[in-house]
């Protein structure tokens, strides 16, 4: 493997399957015992809100004037 100028290298597509790492995925560097390890950040991830699915689904169909119209009554 080569570094590039900006410092990267290209993690083998055997070892980003194995580990499970996608694009954009966090990893992290170690050195253990003088060995440089590649690990795998898991992010906690963050209870979605009860509201996330819904978000965005009326984008498009109304103005927030109509719709709040219409759902008011008026």
């Amino acid at each position: 493997m080569k570094v590039t100028t900006k410092g990267q290298v290209t993690i083998p597509a055997r070892i980003r399957d194995y580990l499970g790492i996608a694009p954009h995925a966090d990893v992290d560097f170690r050195i253990t015992r003088g060995t440089v390890v590649l690990i795998k950040n898991e992010a906690p991830r963050e209870p979605r809100s009860k509201f996330a699915d819904l978000r965005g689904i009326l984008k498009g169909t109304r103005t927030t004037r109509q719709w709040m119209r219409e759902t008011r009554g008026n």
